[in-house]
């Protein structure tokens, strides 16, 4: 015979308290109002007992499904790994659980996967695959959904997001290749319909500018994702161009590996012929060699802001003031394959 599912009434009896007290005690947003003794004692006793929390019936009564969204770029991307860490830390001792998806970075497939998180009643979304212009997650954040982007951001809109210092990163980058006596700098860009590829770039040229470093622009190279094959495509094509250049400032630290693996093809080696830098210090990256300079942006850290501020926003009164923007600070980690421009290229 089927054993009968336990119940809040059934922990207010064996606790002597009222239903709405047990159920706010196991609520972890709701906890908060009453007192700790009161509370270990309801959990003491859902324990004992057994329950499980009726999630289609606290649907039905509170509108919400207790999901998030989660949707990513690209799921080989080993930077995701600790976003995602930092996301859950905060969403699943709430009682909160994550639904992760993957856009391959394709629009059709963002869509259709926004689509399907939307059809499952998900309370809100934490979108680190946005394009700049993105009608789809600008719509659904319009019909009400609680949204926040990470990474990147949409322009011209009241979506929140958290971003990290682009422009600081790559001007500590740049400060530091010219400290290292290079001039004729190459940039391999970011896709220029992320903000992430368009920041980093505006920054690259507006630090070039400060510092009163002429940049040709034939030595800057978009390309189209933020991999490995990229970083090569584009380093083929700087290498093709008979250009000049003693150092190449990357947009991420995946184009980064594929410019070295190039110029390794073609008899180069890094750093004594040409320095190359990343951007973000993924994981793992201290495997590679030469070990890459690069900028470390908040990995983990931003998750949980993310989630935090996805948090207010599902619970926001009228009066509550959600940040617009959020930026994070980044770090400089100077390693191997950046070195002093050779004597004979100065």
């Amino acid at each position: 015979m089927q054993k009968k599912r336990t119940t809040l009434k059934d922990i207010a009896r064996a606790t002597g308290v009222h239903v709405s007290t047990v159920s706010r005690a196991l609520d972890p947003t709701e906890r908060k109002s009453i007192t700790p003794e009161v509370v270990a004692k309801i959990q003491a006793a859902a324990e004992r007992l057994d329950y499980r929390p009726n999630r289609i019936a606290f649907g039905l009564r509170t509108n919400r499904t207790m999901t998030v969204g989660v949707v990513i770029p690209d799921i080989t991307n080993p930077i995701f790994p600790p976003i995602l860490r930092g996301i859950e830390s905060v969403l699943e001792p709430l009682g909160y659980a994550s639904i992760i998806v993957n856009t391959d970075s394709e629009r059709e497939r963002e869509v259709r996967l926004l689509e399907v998180l939307r059809d499952r009643g998900v309370d809100g979304l934490i979108h680190a695959a946005v394009l700049r212009s993105d009608p789809s997650i600008a719509k659904a954040a319009q019909d009400g959904l609680s949204v926040v982007t990470l990474n990147r951001r949409v322009e011209n809109s009241n979506i929140p997001y958290v971003i990290n210092d682009e422009d600081m990163g790559i001007c500590e980058m740049l400060r530091h290749l010219t400290k290292l006596g290079h001039r004729r700098i190459a940039h391999l860009a970011g896709p220029q319909d992320l903000s992430t590829g368009q920041l980093r770039l505006a920054a690259f040229r507006n630090a070039a500018e400060r510092m009163s470093i002429d940049i040709d622009p034939q030595l800057i190279v978009t390309a189209m994702r933020f991999d490995e094959d990229e970083g090569a495509r584009c380093s083929r094509e700087l290498l093709a161009s008979g250009y000049d250049f003693t150092a190449v400032l990357c947009a991420n630290d995946r184009l980064a590996l594929g410019c070295i693996d190039v110029l390794r093809e073609n008899g180069l080696d890094c750093p004594s012929d040409i320095s190359v830098s990343g951007f973000n210090d993924m994981p793992f990256l201290q495997l590679a060699r030469p070990r890459l300079t690069t900028v470390r942006i908040q990995q983990y850290d931003a998750g949980i802001t993310a989630a935090s501020i996805l948090l207010r926003l599902m619970n926001a009164g009228a009066d509550d003031d959600i940040p617009l923007e959020t930026v994070l600070p980044v770090e400089l980690l100077e390693r191997e394959s950046t070195g002093p421009v050779a004597a004979q290229k100065r």
